[in-house]
């Protein structure tokens, strides 16, 4: 049994490691869970990751969750080149600082602008009050403010001269709201700049190929969904916007 990769291209984790793995050449299967329809949930795909999360990673026997852990354990199985995840003392904790900074920032703010602006009115079939939606809106511009300034300041990349794992789960995650219309790129052009730089280097047409799905989420509907989850994420999203 070879490497196996299970992964729905709408999750921005999993569309890192699509990308990752397929710019690196690195040999997989790709195993489709699509969690609106709740295959996460399902009993063959526990014995893959007891989390029911994607993505998720088997090879052989052994099993791996978390994104991060994932992509580190494809960078040193298959020795991809250096850059991705630099030997260098300095540039690697540049990496790391970046890869644990995101989950309560960019990840946070970009998926709850997301998730509010497109899956609650999909699911609720009413759209997020104005002030709800400037909320959220507000709290990723403040996020994209650090980004910029902390971590790109004025480098090519997050870590130097040459593109990481920190640009690639940044820009995917940044491409969430994107899809969601809300062009954060318009009016930043450094960030634009780095954007192009960073699809460049993993390859425009492969960047594409990962984001087909997403960029077409407006076209979702309700139906799609299995019954038991739309209610399980309505629930989800409500209890999130009512916290602000």
């Amino acid at each position: 049994m070879g490497l196996e990769l299970y992964l729905d291209l709408l999750s921005q984790p999993c569309r890192a490691l699509y990308i990752f793995a397929r710019s690196n050449n690195i040999p997989f299967e790709f195993k489709r869970v699509q969690l609106a329809k709740g295959q996460h949930k399902t009993e063959e795909f526990q014995k893959v990751n007891v989390l029911m999360k994607v993505p998720a990673l088997r090879d052989g026997s052994f099993t791996l969750a978390e994104s991060i852990a994932i992509l580190l354990y494809l960078v040193q199985k298959f020795k991809t080149p250096d850059h991705w995840y630099p030997s260098d003392l300095q540039k690697r904790a540049r990496v790391d600082e970046y890869l644990s900074w995101q989950h309560a920032n960019i990840r946070a703010k970009g998926s709850k602008l997301f998730l509010t602006k497109v899956l609650l009115p999909l699911l609720t079939g009413q759209p997020l009050p104005p002030e709800k939606l400037e909320f959220a809106t507000e709290e990723l511009n403040v996020a994209l403010k650090q980004f910029e300034e902390k971590f790109l300041q004025d480098k090519l990349f997050i870590a130097g001269s040459e593109i990481s794992l920190a640009d690639l789960v940044a820009l995917v995650e940044l491409m969430q709201p994107v899809c969601a219309g809300y062009d954060l790129f318009e009016e930043r052009p450094k960030l634009m700049e780095w954007r192009k730089r960073v699809e460049e280097a993993v390859g425009e047409q492969l960047f594409q190929e990962a984001h087909k799905e997403i960029m077409n989420i407006k076209n979702m509907t309700a139906d799609q969904f299995a019954p038991e989850m739309m209610e399980n994420f309505k629930q989800q999203l409500l209890k999130q916007v009512s916290q602000n």
